[in-house]
């Protein structure tokens, strides 16, 4: 019996429609949560698509980053979604077919070599190490393989006549998502530093009297990452790999990880080396953080708005505080044509990132606590004097995902009751003579 007879034989089964339509559920709802997270943040989808591109030796595209992390965080949502709901049921696990025979050689890569130290497919929501990144997708290819011979035998939820309003309504929310994370800040910070987050302590002894400073270590085993503490630590004769550590701080009792990268958390440096991060961020006051992950390439034209905010926090008493990994040639260089009265400081670009998306990104503090943080494009158009302590008021990220993800489920709704109301009414219809015959 040949495997197209074995296919066309067991398809008519329950248990086979059962099991694809736990397929579609799972295969397309990977895709729909790796392209949503991706969708959110697509500064951070920039960046690990930099990673992948410096770790491959092309350089040359990088300046592609943000419209390849985007145009892929589209792709698999829709892709998620059309398995999900039963669109196009030929095309679309051929569609995941091509897209996991690329993945899945790539992720064998990364873990066999480590050139890229997290693969970033479900962006900062969901870190996997090397090996489980692998193994998911290998699950996900033979779950792709298994829709390919059956999942045309289970209906879709909506008609053909109607699947391209589907898509389209599912592009329309990652661009929504996307312009949000981009040009003001991610809608969900998956990140250690949200809004609410304690930078450092509000005084000096405030860690010593009241917490303390201390690591979580990342260990894996059998693809499955676990985090211990110093007194914990596993024993790597039973086959636990090192991978990285965290750095936290305890204060008041309550864990705030300060930096998701193998280093000693926020570190903020002078001139000569020296770490002033307590001095620069510690005490009662209020401070505005300058962000620059890529100064030489912020324009002189944002200098303006920089200036015009650093006059208004200086008129509430406010500090002004640049930070930047940039060369200190490159600092003089930027303060000479922007005629910047901040201090800068270095930090590194991956704690300026993991801190706020933008380039520059604004993020306000009141006892070294963050109370909003934003792109400065998104503040070009603000109401001037600048109101430090209310800027973070109109953009309520709860408020306008909720009216995202509510608008878009309606238009699904709205939808499928266009599709399948002919389907109702003739189902009326047919009971109307049945009735009368009755009568």
């Amino acid at each position: 019996m040949t495997i197209k007879a074995i296919i066309n034989a067991v398809k008519g089964e329950k248990w086979c429609q059962v099991l694809t339509v736990l397929m579609r559920l799972t295969v397309g709802g990977v895709f729909v949560f790796s392209g949503f997270t991706k969708g959110v943040d697509p500064w951070g989808g920039s960046y690990k698509v930099t990673d992948y591109l410096s770790a491959m030796g092309m350089e040359q595209w990088t300046g592609t980053a943000l419209f390849i992390a985007v145009a892929l965080a589209a792709f698999e949502f829709m892709l998620g979604i059309a398995l999900v709901v039963g669109a196009y049921r030929r095309s679309a696990p051929w569609m995941a077919l091509l897209m996991l025979l690329v993945m899945t050689p790539l992720t064998l890569w990364i873990a066999v070599t480590g050139a890229v130290p997290d693969c970033g497919c479900f962006g900062d929501a969901l870190h996997l190490s090397g090996w489980a990144t692998f193994g998911k997708n290998v699950l996900l290819l033979l779950g792709t393989v298994y829709l390919l011979a059956f999942n045309r035998s289970v209906r879709g939820i909506y008609g053909p006549a109607v699947q391209w309003m589907v898509m389209a309504a599912s592009f329309a929310l990652v661009m929504a998502l996307a312009y949000y994370g981009y040009f003001k800040q991610p809608l969900i910070d998956y990140r250690p530093y949200p809004v609410g987050t304690r930078l450092v302590a509000t005084d000096a002894g405030d860690a010593d009297e009241e917490g303390e400073d201390d690591f979580i270590f990342i260990y894996s085993k059998d693809g499955v990452s676990r985090e211990f503490t110093i007194d914990s630590l596993p024993d790597e004769e039973d086959g636990w790999q090192y991978e990285t550590r965290y750095h936290a701080r305890r204060p008041h009792g309550k864990v705030v990880v300060q930096n998701a990268e193998d280093s000693n958390g926020i570190a903020i440096l002078d001139d000569e080396g020296n770490d002033v991060t307590v001095d620069v961020l510690g005490g009662s006051r209020r401070t505005v953080l300058l962000l620059f992950p890529d100064l030489p390439r912020v324009g002189v034209v944002n200098s303006y708005t920089l200036n015009e905010l650093t006059d208004a926090a200086l008129v509430t008493q406010a500090d002004v505080i640049g930070l930047t990994p940039a060369s200190p040639g490159e600092v003089e260089q930027w303060q000479d044509i922007s005629m910047a009265s901040y201090p800068i400081y270095n930090m590194d670009d991956s704690e300026l990132k993991m801190i706020a998306r933008g380039n520059p990104a604004v993020v306000y503090l009141e006892d070294g606590t963050i109370k909003w943080k934003r792109t400065l494009a998104s503040l070009e158009d603000a109401e001037q004097p600048f109101e430090l302590a209310q800027m973070g008021e109109d953009y309520d990220a709860d408020a306008i995902i909720t009216r995202l993800m509510v608008t878009y489920l309606l238009v699904l709704l709205a939808v499928l009751i266009i599709n399948r109301s002919h389907l109702v009414v003739k189902s009326l219809w047919r009971r109307k003579p049945q009735q009368e015959t009755k009568d």
